[in-house]
């Protein structure tokens, strides 16, 4: 009776466990799809007067673009390959479950897929970062304009797309730790380091 009852008890633990990494992943999906969406959609045009030939301007039209910018065009693919890798865990989370892990091997493929995307994935989000930058503040010594202050709902726009790649890198971070500590790879308590 107290087996069955341990027994239970370790199984809703690994339900709830379980849970948690979905509703984690799921969370991460929405940031990383709202990231690319939000980048790949970022375009803004101004008329500015570049000279006056009598009394009429001479107007020439700028376009800022994502595509403008190999940083801005990492932090695309990168998001939509998180987005991707997201869909994927979910789909083998919820399809294949359990069933044919092999002594960990599982847990070691999905942790490591897990880290090269948060590697890959605060890669491009520290390059757009790094434009971005450069394009509120320019860079004088370089003799660079500011963009941002022609271009603001461009640069408010890959702000956010930043940010939500962000927060989509801290939720692959959080499930990240919830698989190491659920498999206890790394509690002291379980396996102590010997000194």
């Amino acid at each position: 009776m107290a087996q069955e009852k341990v027994a239970d008890d370790g199984s809703i633990r690994r339900s709830r466990v379980m849970m948690l990494v979905i509703l984690l992943r799921v969370l991460a999906l929405f940031a990383t799809t709202a990231a690319t969406v939000v980048m790949a959609l970022n375009k803004e045009s101004h008329t500015f007067a570049v000279a006056t030939i009598g009394n009429t301007p001479v107007k020439i039209t700028l376009t800022a673009k994502f595509q403008h910018t190999p940083a801005n065009i990492m932090f695309v693919i990168a998001n939509g390959v998180a987005t991707l890798h997201s869909l994927l865990m979910l789909s083998v989370m919820c399809f294949v479950s359990n069933k044919y892990d092999i002594k960990g091997l599982r847990f070691i493929i999905v942790t490591a897929l897990d880290m090269v995307t948060i590697a890959v994935l605060s890669g491009a989000a520290t390059a757009v970062a790094f434009m971005g930058e450069l394009a509120r503040n320019g860079n004088s010594h370089a003799r660079w304009n500011k963009v941002c202050d022609n271009f603001e709902r461009y640069c408010d726009q890959g702000s956010g797309a930043m940010l939500a790649s962000y927060i989509g890198i801290l939720f692959f971070m959080l499930v990240n730790l919830v698989n190491i500590f659920e498999h206890g790879r790394f509690n002291p308590y379980k396996n102590p380091i010997p000194v």
